[in-house]
């Protein structure tokens, strides 16, 4: 069974094949974490004498060593000095909670957060523990959910106000694992616009370090993930702890380590500007987060987040379909733009084998520059005089599927909608507005606004018969205010936006299940598991020149699949980057993602046409391996001037390696680069040059990549079994 509880030994075994997650109760009373890693039968030794030398029978909560204890759900102010994943205000204004053992029960499958995105779990069994107060009657459910087929636990925490007087939650995370300080170093994925998700790894020092975000969303800067291993740890080999978050609001992800050399590791909603008012008979969800061991390095903890997505958060139509190529006309035209223009830019990318036109920014009130009309979803007659149903209609009949972009959380203070309803926008009363892009953040936590965005968008979409939809969000937020909260419950503001937005989401994409929706935010801004509940895909980063997205693209796959990731061929010089790739080379790594254009196809000369027919004929071919294989990162950009990563098919006869190196560097010799995730006892052919190899000779001595004769050269291999 995957969850066993022992009355007798009050332990707790979450398992499957390969890992074993166990918890023990300490004096009947306390949660403690005792062991989580590769599969045991069972863990004997007392957690009492690891980490005090006593004996905890006897013990009171008064001497108990909280402050070593590794504690599943750990509060601060009962003799834990470690900041804890709760924190509670009560009536007299203390904070301090003794959080004992009441019950637990035994699910099969996996409960639905409420409000919020989660992972499914029909195949899953939960355990939910339950904990309270009896001073303040504040309970806890804690939740941890095993999957058979996946090795990660997915965690969650549930607070009820069951006392007679209010509270305050001033922090509430998802999850806490108390480990002993043998993994020596961190990583996490950082950066900004532009260059999202850059890996970076750091020694773990005592005290706190970590990502966090208090942006309103989980940002460009940071990425809601954190890995622990110890310095020996490789792509391939040592063993690995990592923390992912399912939400897509401000976050914080820590870990604390002590002067015992406990490291604490914590991830959750950002408590920085964060409260929330639970009235008797109330309660709070967290979100939910995900701990994923490895016992295969990194590659390993990724292909286990990367199942998670596939198979259990992205759904819908397009959860594991093929993805139409597409041509967006942003780089193309930016606002300067008319139907003629579009219609010809669509008939070319038909002619070349585009599936999908996608209209960007532009295309509603009267937005010729950026500075107006975000919250006008009407129409804008003097580019489109047909209006979107006319272009839809034209593009359609010329055989390719039609696209469209929004920005439906943001207002530009010159629009109808704000000056019908100013009070709509997140604001200070009395204040100065900062604007960024000229435009303000709407209050999501308002029942009017959501119910606008919903009606506004569907209405768009129904009137262009859309397929597609890039959903995008180009700033965050600042000046928290709501005119719909009262002065005591403006903290809850950023939360309340969050449940806000996936309550509109969770709309939209109902309403329009056949529409292949893609998240956006300024770029890579928003790339978490809980945009990827609603949408299947997100654009990886507003940069898309090539060498800088063989860094980014391999950053984002630490965490998701290659389905998730938005990645376009685009011209060159490079508009964000000015740098010049090769046209095959901008392919091999957009092949990296779900395919697409970001450039003028009526200008580019017959040669570049007809090469890109033969890549995009080349890429439907692929696309089943090439965005649901078996994903290995096989040489890192961060490491050196090359990249490299291959994806093979579920039954290891079929693979393809893409191999690009970086500004050419004289007198260097051929490079040997070993692969990965194929059969030993196997024979492949290289489709283009008909060699065969060994598996085994593929996977240990490897494949001879040429040398580089120009900057930015791309080498992909198409590797099939041989009968």
């Amino acid at each position: 069974m995957p969850i066993l509880y022992s009355p007798e030994n009050q332990v707790f075994h979450l398992q499957n094949d390969r890992i074993s997650y166990i918890i023990r109760l300490v004096a009947g009373k306390y949660p403690i974490h005792q062991y989580w890693g590769k599969k045991v039968r069972a863990i004997h030794a007392d957690v009492m004498e690891r980490c005090c030398n006593q004996q905890e029978e006897g013990f009171t909560l008064h001497e108990l060593p909280l402050d070593t204890l590794p504690q599943e759900c750990p509060v601060f102010g009962c003799g834990d000095m470690r900041q804890g994943m709760l924190e509670v205000r009560q009536a007299d204004g203390s904070s301090a909670l003794d959080l004992c053992y009441d019950s637990h029960e035994i699910l099969k499958g996996k409960p639905a957060l409420k409000g919020l995105p989660s992972a499914r779990g029909e195949e899953a069994e939960t355990l939910v523990l339950r904990l309270r107060d009896e001073h303040s009657g504040v309970a806890v459910e804690l939740s941890y959910s095993v999957y058979p087929d996946i090795d990660v636990i997915a965690r969650n925490m549930r607070v009820v106000n069951d006392g007679e007087q209010a509270v305050v939650l001033e922090r509430a995370l998802s999850a806490c694992v108390d480990l002993e300080n043998t993994h020596t170093q961190l990583t996490t994925l950082s950066g900004a616009w532009a260059r999202e998700r850059q890996m970076v790894t750091r020694p773990l020092v005592p005290g706190h370090q970590g990502v966090e975000s208090v942006r309103g969303a989980s940002s460009h800067q940071a990425c809601p993930f954190m890995a622990l291993g110890k310095s020996t740890v490789t792509e391939d080999e040592g063993e690995v702890y990592a923390l992912s978050l399912c939400y897509s609001g401000s976050f914080w992800a820590d870990v604390f380590v002590d002067c015992n050399d406990m490291a604490r590791a914590q991830i959750g909603i950002q408590p920085f500007q964060f409260s929330w008012e639970l009235k008797p008979g109330d309660s709070f969800q967290t979100p939910e987060a995900y701990l994923c061991y490895s016992a295969n390095g990194l590659n390993g903890m990724s292909r286990e987040f990367h199942h998670l997505c596939g198979r259990y958060i992205t759904r819908g139509k397009y959860a594991h379909a093929s993805r139409p190529l597409l041509v967006n006309n942003w780089e193309a035209t930016y606002f300067d733009f008319n139907e003629d223009k579009l219609l010809e830019l669509a008939a070319c990318a038909k002619d070349v084998g585009i599936d999908l036109f996608v209209l960007d920014d532009g295309w509603f009130g009267h937005r010729d520059v950026d500075n107006s009309s975000l919250g006008d979803w009407v129409d804008d007659r003097r580019k489109l005089p047909n209006g979107l149903r006319g272009l839809s209609d034209k593009i359609h009949g010329l055989g390719l599927k039609f696209g469209l972009w929004f920005e439906p959380e943001m207002i530009s203070p010159d629009s109808d909608l704000y000056r019908a309803h100013p009070d709509w926008c997140i604001h200070i009363p009395g204040r100065m507005q900062v604007e960024s892009r000229h435009q303000l953040v709407l209050d999501l936590s308002r029942k009017e606004v959501r119910e606008y965005i919903i009606d506004a968008v569907s209405a768009a979409m129904e009137r262009g018969n859309v397929d597609y939809v890039k959903w995008d969000m180009n700033r965050n937020m600042n000046m928290l205010h709501s005119d719909g909260l009262d002065s005591a419950h403006q903290k809850e503001l950023n939360h309340r936006y969050i449940l806000g937005l996936y309550e509109i989401l969770e709309a939209v994409t109902s309403r329009f299940p056949d529409v292949l929706f893609e998240s956006c935010a300024g770029g890579g801004g928003r790339f978490d598991f809980g945009m990827m509940h609603y949408m299947p895909q997100a654009w990886c980063s507003d940069d898309t020149d090539a060498f800088m997205r063989c860094r980014i693209q391999y950053g984002t796959s630490m965490v998701f699949p290659v389905s998730t990731m938005g990645a376009h061929v685009s011209a060159v010089p490079n508009h964000q980057m000015g740098r010049s790739t090769p046209l095959a080379t901008r392919a091999a790594v957009a092949m990296g993602g779900t395919y697409g254009y970001e450039l003028d196809l009526t200008r580019l000369p017959k040669e570049e046409l007809d090469e890109i027919r033969r890549l995009n004929e080349k890429v439907k071919a692929l696309q089943p391996l090439l965005l649901y294989g078996e994903f290995y990162r096989l040489c890192s950009p961060f490491e050196g001037n090359k990249t490299a990563f291959m994806s093979v098919s579920e039954d290891r006869c079929e693979a393809v390696v893409t191999h690009v190196y970086g500004p050419a560097e004289p007198n260097r010799q051929p490079v040997l680069l070993p692969l990965r995730g194929l059969d030993a006892e196997k024979e492949y052919r290289d489709v283009e040059s008909g060699r065969v190899y060994g598996g085994d000779e593929l996977m240990t001595h490897g494949l001879t990549i040429p040398r580089a004769w120009g900057d930015y050269m791309a080498t992909q291999f198409h590797l099939v079994a041989v009968d």
